[in-house]
């Protein structure tokens, strides 16, 4: 018996095979962890440096949807999603089912292709020289890209059901199928090219 034979092939969650979901963008193999494991529950084990790549994609997006009222410092927006575990994984997993069952792929691959599309690849910070504030383009280090990307995410499907008749899963399910067809309408897209655009001005 071989040893690709003794280890078990871990569907996280028991419903999605991730062993052959790719990252094409190189500058974000690194950051995009897709360690299969069977349930993806870190409990907060990622404060030593670089300890998000270590933490599963699904589980940096869930983590993400626990904070989806976040705009800056400020929690502005009260919705369904609180700091519940269980009830955060249980909207991205409908929200899977949704993406599964409207394009017939895997939904780890979908929302794999849509933070590759929505990941801000240049920003604009401001640097001082000679008491004038000046804004300056840079370049994004591949674990902010993944972030930033994450963020626009949740925050485009928050505003997509906030306070309306659709529900969080149903929105976030949409954002990540349009982000991934590199669609306009996606909110994560809107901001990515308002960033690089931004940066653009600025250089």
């Amino acid at each position: 018996m071989t040893e690709q034979q003794i280890i078990p092939k871990f569907k996280i969650f028991d419903l999605y095979d991730i062993s052959e979901v790719k990252t094409e963008d190189p500058g974000l193999k690194n950051v995009i962890n897709l360690q299969p494991k069977l349930i993806l529950k870190e409990y907060g084990r990622n404060f030593q440096k670089f300890g998000q790549t270590k933490i599963n994609i699904v589980e940096r997006l869930m983590n993400r949807v626990a904070v989806a009222g976040h705009r800056g410092k400020k929690h502005k927006v009260i919705g369904r999603a609180t700091g519940k575990y269980t009830q955060n994984m249980k909207i991205v997993l409908e929200a899977f089912k949704i993406i599964e069952k409207k394009t017939g792929k895997n939904p780890v691959q979908v929302l794999v292709r849509a933070i590759e599309n929505s990941a801000p690849r240049d920003e604009v910070t401001v640097i001082e020289y000679g008491g004038a504030r000046y804004p300056q383009a840079v370049d994004v280090s591949p674990l902010r890209r993944v972030n930033l990307a994450l963020k626009h995410i949740v925050h485009g499907s928050s505003e997509k059901a906030f306070g309306k008749k659709k529900k969080f899963f149903q929105a976030l399910a949409e954002e990540i199928i349009l982000a991934s067809e590199n669609n306009g309408e996606s909110f994560a897209i809107k901001k990515k090219k308002e960033a690089e655009a931004q940066a653009d001005s600025a250089r």
